[in-house]
């Protein structure tokens, strides 16, 4: 790669994570490109070299993040031994991300929800490739006997997604982030769905 590339890829990615601050800092609707531009040490114009509008780097900033979460979760499950520890690594890797990227999971929880663009014309393919990931863990847990057959893993996905999207809410949205420990709340999670799916 050449060192003009580099550069860009350098202020393209300053730009993104000035983004990630000043959403979580002043919300999505009234967060202004001039100020991405300022935290981010570049001029108002040259965002437009990178992106078309605030929501194009908003669905950025969703598609970046969830790259990162796919390999991490790969890298998490790839030491598991069956289904059901599978599922808790997932569990404590996913709050885990929450917990140690507050500004992300703030826009990723709150703000991202307030794009028309994304809720309406987004297709949000790597959110189902990690979901996907679940999937195929219960098929895994179906295959070696230790899940259930009549559960179903897309509807068991979008369930065990939709507990932990709501935990990572109440923890983002509390002033007190002390009063949900979101590693016990992994734990919890984690084995309510593998009593659940157990035969």
């Amino acid at each position: 790669m050449s060192e003009a590339s580099t550069r860009k890829l350098e202020k393209r990615a300053r730009i993104v994570n000035a983004a990630v601050d000043i959403f979580a800092e002043k919300g999505f609707r009234t967060a202004r490109v001039s100020d991405i531009a300022r935290l981010a040490g570049v001029a108002d114009g040259t965002i437009y070299l990178y992106f078309k509008s605030k929501e194009e780097i908003l669905i950025s900033i969703f598609e970046e993040k969830m790259d990162l979460l796919l390999t991490g979760l790969r890298l998490s499950l790839a030491e598991a031994t069956d289904a059901p520890d599978k599922i808790s690594r997932f569990a404590t890797f996913h709050l885990g991300q929450v917990a140690a990227n507050p500004a992300a999971a703030e826009v990723l929880q709150i703000e991202l929800r307030l794009s028309h663009k994304f809720l309406r014309e987004y297709r949000p393919e790597k959110l189902w490739e990690y979901l996907g990931i679940f999937e195929d863990i219960v098929r895994e847990g179906q295959k070696a006997g230790v899940f259930r057959k009549d559960v179903d893993p897309f509807v068991s996905s979008w369930s065990f997604f939709g507990g932990m999207d709501e935990i990572a809410m109440q923890w983002v949205l509390s002033k007190n982030s002390q009063r949900i420990n979101l590693d016990s709340a992994a734990h919890q999670i984690a084995t309510i769905f593998t009593r659940g799916l157990a035969p």
